[in-house]
């Protein structure tokens, strides 16, 4: 596989898709919405399930594998997608790009039908996890050497996440979870007292009854009715649902001083340890729900252990970076973070950098790079933001919520992991273990890709065979595959060299994925061999990053140009005719006028606009909201035909088109919302935007009247509002008394059905 070298005109020379024994008929005759739209939502709700190579490291808002599979089969395949999907394909002499890789999941599924691909993304941990996750790993010695780690990490600090079973008194008990509160020093009295937000530990939702800490003594308590709490078993205090800490204020249990936190000036938060969880092999058997217990003397000895052997410990792998401001990171400084390595306890830190001394000593590279990247990933669970689901009974990463939350209830997950010796499955989250496994099982994946399909209520996996992902295959064969850690508006492409374009590009401001990823890169880099250019910089943060951000002064104008940029160059080295086919949703229609100018900079046409599930609706970071689940995928050419009847000019029947898309999603099995009506309708808005302003069109005119003209093209439409003033109270109501079927077959079109631009 080649990585980080400037794309040569031999690579990807001009060529033609007549070599491809069956040539598809295209996007917008073969695409099946409820099909894909059924593929997409099973996938969402558990996608590692679907698509294991996900796991190879986190990455943000990853859009179905699904959906980019069928886009690629009902470009390039004869057939409808529905009979095509579940078979095997090789595409061999396509070549596909994807200018905004992220996690890689277009690249990945169009490796795996034979495509030659090429990625670009400008930021070093998107290009590193794609390398990760599509480059040949011998799975042998990589799961020989992991596990050797793990068996010495066990041996070295193993006792520290051991604790002593309250049933049957054995003092090896696995630690799952330790649970800590925040402290503050009281303005008054000096006294350090708890920020407790609340008392409920745990809901008797998988645990039979409700645990709740003593506000007064720390005892847990089990109780039945959530309404009548009782006492303390213990002090026989009454017990309480509610904590003192609530809107960045909390009276001190001392003195009765209201103090107000966070306090920046005095430094990083500081925790005390309230709770565990535990698991205990001995009892389990007879033990109905979790087992938790207050730490006893040995617990805190234990840590304190942990501290003590930090601090004789010459650190070279934890990081001593400062964090920069930012839009996400500005909210670590005001709770007082500096460094990175305070978002880190003692313990945390120790363990961590033992596995780093492990894999630098490695001497097979490929596997060094992989356990490299599980200790990237390991460390979203190994830090202290993490918070406990008091309902799942689970760590959740720092990044559940795409983000950096600081709650005042913090979650230490057992760092080696809980494997059960009798299943080999592991036991709760967070640990090496766990980051191991699902490596394991990502990579495995790629030797053997599978689909799962749904019959009469049961879940068939089926295996595609001859089909996999990777650089190279075991018998020999190789795919090009080229990943430049670069901004797309550099990147240099033979003109009409490419047969496809799929994407999903930013969001304009919706996640700082620089920001975010350089929590994990400041470590990373450690690892990294020297000569691998892409770690050169300190941050992951780029100027030319294509997203909003207030502090380094990215505006929709800067947005605007850099997409513009990428499509027009994107759209130089398509061949003519092919698509450039992208996902895009967000919440306001603003968002969506630097797509229109993009399209129109670069000479392309909405030929189609479909849409399709990208989220799951359960998900921390958009749940009880009022965003969408829902995507617009645009699909757009140089030349070609559209659908005489998508080309409408009116609020009323964009309002039908919407209502019909909704009723496809419906026969997939989505429940759609006003806000998946909305985006659909700012889809169909600047699809027609396009059309409408194609001819006439002054790219180089400035950025903000070309914003201005779009604005204006969208109003002459009737706007969104116009739209959803005639949507119907029931999104799902024929309008009418009609239900258009805008996707066609070839049979259905007649001499005068299309539109050639």
């Amino acid at each position: 596989m080649s990585v980080q070298t400037p794309i040569q005109e031999s690579l990807f020379p001009p060529s033609s898709l007549s070599n491809l024994s069956t040539p598809g008929e295209g996007i917008e005759r073969q695409f099946n919405v409820p099909f894909v739209t059924g593929l997409a939502l099973r996938e969402k709700q558990i996608q590692q399930n679907y698509r294991p190579i996900i796991a190879v490291h986190k990455w943000f808002a990853r859009r179905p594998g699904t959906l980019f599979r069928a886009l690629l089969l009902s470009e390039f395949v004869n057939g409808p997608v529905r009979d095509t999907f579940f078979q095997s394909h090789d595409l061999s002499g396509v070549k596909v790009a994807d200018p905004f890789m992220g996690g890689g999941t277009p690249l990945l599924e169009a490796n795996r039908v034979g495509c030659d691909v090429l990625g670009c993304d400008i930021n070093p941990m998107a290009y590193w996890i794609v390398k990760q996750e599509i480059e040949r790993l011998d799975l042998h010695s990589y799961k020989k050497t992991a596990d050797e780690l793990s068996a010495w990490l066990e041996e070295k600090i193993g006792n520290w996440y051991r604790t002593t079973c309250l049933h049957c008194r054995r003092r090896d008990a696995h630690v799952k979870y330790f649970l800590w509160v925040k402290t503050h020093q009281c303005s008054n009295c000096d006294i350090a007292f708890d920020l407790f937000p609340g008392f409920l530990l745990a809901e008797n939702r998988r645990h039979p009854k409700k645990v709740l800490i003593c506000s007064v003594c720390d005892e847990l308590n089990e109780v039945i009715d959530g309404k009548a709490l009782g006492a303390c078993s213990h002090c026989s205090n009454p017990l309480a649902l509610k904590g003192p800490a609530r809107r960045n204020r909390c009276q001190c249990s001392q003195c009765g001083e209201i103090n107000t936190y966070p306090q920046p000036l005095n430094g990083t938060p500081q925790h005390r340890m309230f709770a565990i969880e535990y698991y205990c092999p001995n009892c389990k058997p007879n033990h109905q729900g979790r087992f938790f217990k207050k730490p006893d003397s040995r617990d805190l000895a234990q840590y304190t252990e942990a501290i003590q052997a930090w601090d004789s410990v010459r650190s070279t792998y934890v990081p001593d970076e400062e964090i920069p401001a930012g839009d996400e990171t500005d909210r670590l400084h005001r709770w007082g973070y500096t460094h990175y390595r305070e978002m880190f306890n003692q313990r945390q830190r120790l363990g961590l950098e033992l596995i780093c001394q492990a894999i630098h000593k490695q001497k097979d590279e490929r596997v060094k790079n992989a356990l490299a990247t599980n200790l990237s990933d390991l460390l979203r669970y190994q830090n202290m933001l993490c918070r406990y689901d008091t309902y799942a009974l689970k760590s959740l990463d720092i990044f559940s919520v795409h983000g950096f939350p600081v709650g005042l209830v913090e979650c230490e997950s057992n760092l080696l992991g809980i494997v059960n010796q009798r299943t080999g499955s592991n036991i709760g989250s967070g640990g090496w273990s766990n980051i191991v496994q699902k490596f394991l099982k990502a990579k495995q994946y790629c030797e053997r890709p599978f689909e799962i399909d749904h019959r009469e209520g049961r879940k068939i996996q089926i295996y595609i065979q001859n089909e996999w992902i990777g650089d190279k295959h075991e018998d020999g064969r190789t795919r090009q595959v080229l990943l430049n850690c670069e901004s797309s508006t550099q990147a240099k492409i033979p003109p009409g060299s490419l047969d496809a374009v799929f994407t999903d590009p930013p969001y304009f401001a919706n996640v700082q994925y620089a920001e975010l990823m350089d929590f994990c890169y400041v470590w990373l880099r450690r690892l990294v061999d020297k000569k691998e250019k892409a770690f050169k910089s300190k941050s992951t943060r780029n100027k030319d990053e294509l997203t909003g951000n207030a502090t380094m002064a990215r505006d929709i104008t800067h947005f605007t140009r850099g997409l513009s940029a990428v499509v027009s160059r994107m759209a130089d080295a398509l061949k003519p005719g092919a698509p450039f086919a992208f996902t895009y949703h967000h919440n306001t229609i603003e968002a969506y006028f630097p797509l229109a100018v993009a399209l129109l900079d670069a000479g392309l046409v909405c030929s189609v606009s479909l849409p399709c599930p990208a989220e799951m609706g359960a998900s921390i970071h958009i749940n009880g909201t009022t965003s969408s689940v829902v995507d617009t995928v645009f699909v757009c050419r140089s030349t070609g035909c559209v659908s005489r009847r998508t080309i409408v000019s009116t609020a009323k029947e964009i309002s039908h088109l919407v209502v019909n898309d909704l009723a496809q999603l419906q026969e997939g099995g989505l429940k759609p919302t006003r806000g998946d009506a909305r985006c659909i309708a700012y889809g169909h808005l600047i699809r027609l935007t396009v059309w409408t302003l194609r001819k006439g069109w002054h790219p180089e005119s400035l950025v903000k009247e070309k914003m201005r003209r779009v604005a204006a093209a969208i109003q002459s439409l009737g706007g969104i509002s116009g739209v959803e003033q005639h949507l119907p109270d029931t999104l799902l109501h024929r309008v009418d008394g009609k239900n258009f079927q805008i996707q066609e077959t070839k049979a259905a079109y007649g001499p005068n059905d299309e539109i050639s631009f």
